[in-house]
């Protein structure tokens, strides 16, 4: 299953959003509402759940500075990556969009795509706003 985020502008270089989405304690600032706990487990390992959701482990698996980071679960029982791709507009701005990729089954995509985009949606809504 592959979603991707609308892209949006950021007032920050593509360095500056970079660093950002580099520091895993950042990503409590972008979480939904919905977001019942965070906690950071180390400088590259974060766990957060949302309402009505379970526990989720996320680990930065790679980043190419300045315009990608990777995350990815922590855990093989739901196997997925959440990448943002940042690129420099020049003028102290950016544009960022997120791309998430799951190896699902049907029946587990079908439940889980509209939480997952409307996820996503928020973070990068949550991003541009930086």
């Amino acid at each position: 299953m592959n979603l991707e985020s609308p892209t949006v502008t950021v007032n920050k270089t593509a360095e500056d959003v970079f660093e950002f989405l580099t520091k895993v304690e950042n990503f409590e600032q972008l979480m939904p509402d919905s977001k019942q706990k965070f906690e950071k487990i180390n400088d590259s390992r974060f766990l957060f759940q949302l309402k009505g959701m379970p526990e989720l482990v996320l680990d930065q698996k790679e980043s190419t500075s300045p315009s990608q980071v990777v995350l990815g679960a922590a855990s093989d029982k739901l196997p997925f990556t959440l990448t943002a791709d940042i690129v420099d507009t020049g003028d102290g701005k950016s544009t960022a969009k997120l791309t998430f990729d799951g190896q699902f089954n049907a029946m587990m995509s079908m439940m889980i795509k509209n939480p997952i985009q409307n996820f996503i949606n928020t973070l990068i809504k949550n991003i541009g706003e930086l």
